[in-house]
C-alpha cells in the first residue's frame, strides 16, 4: 500500500509539471497549426530570468517567500511574453501558409539560436535558486512527506488548466479562437482578424512555456540544455493526448506521470524507455492520440 501512496503522489506531481510545460505548446498548436520546437528554449528563458532574480534578490538580502513568488512571476511573464511577441512578429508572421514542416524547421532552428543566445547572457555555470523551494518545506501525507513546493505546482497546474478550458469555452475570445480552429478560411471571411488572434496565441503560449520554466527554476539547477530535454517530454505528452487538445494535455500528463511513477517505483531500469513506450502504445490504437481529431484535406 505504501508503494501505491508513493506511485500516486509522485505520478500526479509529476504530471502537473508535465501538463505545465505542454500546455503552451497544444495551444499554439491548437489554433496555429505550428509545432513550437523553440517552446523549450522559452521553457529555459523563464527559468533563466527567474533564477537570476531569485538570486539577486537573496543575495541583497531579501527573505520575504511572498516577494520571492512576485519576482519569479514577474521576470517569467515578462521574458515569455516580450520573447513570443519578437518570435511571432519577427520570424512567424513572414511564414504564415507554409508547409507545416516548413514551420516545424523554423521553430527547430529558432530554438537552436536561443540556446545560444542563452550561453552568451548567462555563461554555463549552473544557476540555482533553491530558497523558495526550501522555504515550503515539508508535507506529511500518511505516512509519506511531500514538499510544500510541489503541492504548489500541483496546485497551480490544475488552475491553469481551468483556467484555459474556460477561455477557450465560455469567453468570447475561446469562441472566435475555436472558430479559427475549425475552419480558418471562413473566419478571416466573415471579419475575424486571424493574424491579430495568431499574436495573442502566441504570446499566451510563449508566456506559459516561460513561466513553467520559472515555476521550474527553485526545483532544479538550471544549465544549458534544459530547454532541449523539456521539448522532448512536451512533445510526447501532447502526441499521446492528441495535438491541440487542453483535455488531451491533461490526460497526456497524467498517464505519463502515473507511468514514469511506476517505473521508478517498480522498475526503475525503465524510467526513460516508459514514457516512449507508452506514447508508442497509444499511437498504435488512436494514430491521432486520446483526444485529438483527424484533420480533413481541403481540394
Amino acid at each position: 500500500m505504501l508503494t501505491v501512496w508513493a506511485i500516486l503522489i509522485d505520478g500526479f506531481i509529476y504530471a502537473s509539471w508535465l501538463f505545465l510545460v505542454a500546455a503552451g505548446l497544444t495551444v499554439i498548436y491548437g489554433v496555429m497549426r505550428i509545432l513550437n520546437m523553440a517552446h523549450g528554449s522559452l521553457y529555459a528563458l523563464g527559468a533563466y530570468a527567474a533564477a537570476s532574480a531569485l538570486g539577486w534578490y537573496y543575495a541583497g538580502g531579501g527573505s520575504q517567500l511572498w516577494m520571492a513568488f512576485a519576482i519569479l512571476a514577474s521576470c517569467a511573464l515578462l521574458i515569455g511574453a516580450i520573447s513570443g511577441l519578437l518570435i511571432e512578429r519577427g520570424i512567424l508572421r513572414l511564414m504564415y501558409g507554409r508547409d507545416e514542416i516548413l514551420m516545424l524547421i523554423v521553430t527547430f532552428a529558432i530554438l537552436l539560436i536561443l540556446e545560444d543566445v542563452m550561453k552568451l547572457l548567462w555563461g554555463t555555470t549552473p544557476y540555482f535558486a533553491w530558497q523558495p523551494y526550501a522555504a515550503m518545506g515539508r508535507v506529511e501525507i500518511d505516512v509519506l512527506t511531500v514538499s510544500g513546493y510541489d503541492i504548489m505546482v500541483l496546485c497551480l497546474s490544475a488552475v491553469i488548466g481551468l483556467g484555459l478550458w474556460f477561455w477557450l469555452e465560455r469567453t468570447h475570445t475561446g469562441k472566435i479562437l475555436r472558430s479559427i480552429i475549425h475552419d480558418r478560411e471562413v473566419s478571416e471571411a466573415m471579419g475575424v482578424n486571424v493574424r491579430r488572434m495568431f499574436t495573442i496565441t502566441f504570446i499566451i503560449g510563449a508566456t506559459l512555456g516561460a513561466v513553467a520554466g520559472g515555476i521550474t527554476a527553485p526545483i532544479i539547477s538550471v544549465v544549458p540544455g534544459i530547454g532541449i530535454e523539456v521539448i522532448v517530454l512536451a512533445f510526447a505528452v501532447v502526441v499521446t493526448g492528441g495535438l491541440g487538445s487542453i483535455t488531451g494535455a491533461a490526460a497526456g500528463a497524467i498517464i505519463v506521470g502515473l507511468a514514469r511513477a511506476t517505473s521508478i517505483h517498480t522498475m526503475p531500469q525503465f524510467e526513460l524507455f516508459i514514457i516512449y513506450a507508452v506514447m508508442a502504445g497509444v499511437l498504435i490504437f488512436r494514430p491521432n492520440g486520446l483526444f485529438g481529431q483527424a484533420i480533413a484535406r481541403k481540394i
